[in-house]
């Protein structure tokens, strides 16, 4: 029988959303146990592309990437090498003049922010990414935006937790969580004051009626191929694709990597959690690819996988306490944005918890608020 005193809270999953909050609380002095049942940085970690970016979709959105690009850049001095985190620099593709004027419409709400944004020129694209196609209207360009390896930087952040005191349980899968108690598989309970569920798409399982669904996405890496583009690049339209909940979609997406290969994406489909290949869908954002940046068709790609982002309708996460489950705080549900806005989720979970002051409005990402069917949002 073990001695130790109880822990303060229990996070369950080791995931980058997971890891800091375990970090943060470890730091804010709370005794921490982390639960995970694989390893650090899999699941939805693990197959994530690492982009670091503001997003601007609603106020609250802007606010929390906002924040947590922030953490992030104060994250990166303490970081290891292998986290490959690189600031450069985000460029929205503006395909005609209607995004183009989209995009500068955007401008004034980043400023607010507090983040730097500006409008390039189709010229000043083209010199900036020579690689793209002619023709294309110009870009909005945000510099500070940046790129990462986030499994490698997930074990750090649980490396970090451990050494402040957190105890970690991996492999050690949750079988079920009540008030205070966490069940573990192999039949041993943990108890603790609170307890954070940052568990991804498998968090309803864990708490059922949380309104998050998996979202299917494939990635594919290519061979070394450097200087064939400098920024991460997203066409505008990939917003489309974010957020409509209707059928599959694809948009391009592509990162270039420290090493030369470039990550390309991007897909959505509901799908639930079949992890089989969908090739059809996966040609079609090749295609969209190349269309955009020809040089693709000259590379060859290494390897294909798939994640599941954990979505939910009104596309932000769920941060803070679960009413239905005294002690239960939910740190789940951020689609494509999880790796972004981590430091943020952990800041909010520990202000929360602690009765400090919040870095952001944590009143739009409650659990517990109102949230439109799927149907609604598609």
């Amino acid at each position: 029988m073990s001695t130790a005193p109880a822990p303060d809270v229990i996070v369950i999953g080791a995931g980058l959303v997971g890891t800091a909050t375990a970090l943060a609380l470890a730091e804010a002095g709370a005794r921490v146990t982390l639960v995970e049942g694989a390893f650090a940085g899999s699941g939805s970690t693990g197959a994530a592309m690492g982009h670091l970016v503001v997003m601007d979709d609603s106020p609250a959105q802007l606010a929390l990437t906002a924040h947590s690009r922030r953490r992030w850049h104060a994250l990166a001095e303490t970081l290891p090498p292998d986290a490959e985190q690189d600031r450069c620099g985000t460029l929205w593709i503006a395909a005609d003049d209607a995004e183009l004027q989209g995009a500068a419409d955007r401008i004034a709400g980043y400023g607010r922010a507090g983040v730097h944004a500006e409008l390039l020129t189709a010229a000043q694209l083209q010199r900036e990414e020579p690689a793209l196609r002619h023709g294309l209207a110009g870009a909005l360009l945000v510099r500070d935006d940046a790129v990462c390896y986030p499994p490698t930087i997930a074990r750090e952040l649980l490396r970090l937790a451990v050494a402040l005191g957190a105890v970690a349980h991996a492999p050690s899968r949750v079988q079920s969580i009540a008030a205070g108690r966490v069940t573990l598989a192999s039949g041993e309970v943990l108890q603790a004051g609170a307890i954070v569920v940052a568990a991804g798409v498998e968090s309803p399982s864990l708490v059922p009626g949380l309104p998050i669904v998996p979202r299917r996405g494939h990635l594919v890496i290519t061979d070394r191929r450097p200087g064939t583009v400098h920024h991460q690049l997203v066409e505008l339209g990939y917003l489309h694709s974010a957020h409509s909940f209707g059928g599959a979609s694809v948009a391009f997406n592509v990162q270039p990597r420290r090493n030369g290969q470039l990550l390309i994406g991007s897909s959505r489909e509901l799908v639930g959690t079949n992890p089989t290949i969908n090739r059809p869908l996966v040609h079609a954002m090749l295609a969209r690819a190349t269309e955009y940046l020809p040089a693709i068709a000259q590379l060859r790609a290494l390897r294909t996988w798939v994640g599941f982002r954990p979505a939910t309708a009104d596309k932000l996460p769920l941060i803070g306490p679960w009413p239905a489950i005294p002690g239960v705080w939910i740190a789940a549900g951020h689609e494509g944005l999880g790796i972004t806005m981590a430091p943020g989720t952990a800041d909010l979970i520990v202000a929360g918890l602690l009765g400090t002051t919040p870095p952001v409005d944590p009143a739009p990402f409650r659990p517990d608020r109102a949230m439109p069917s799927l149907e609604v949002a598609a």
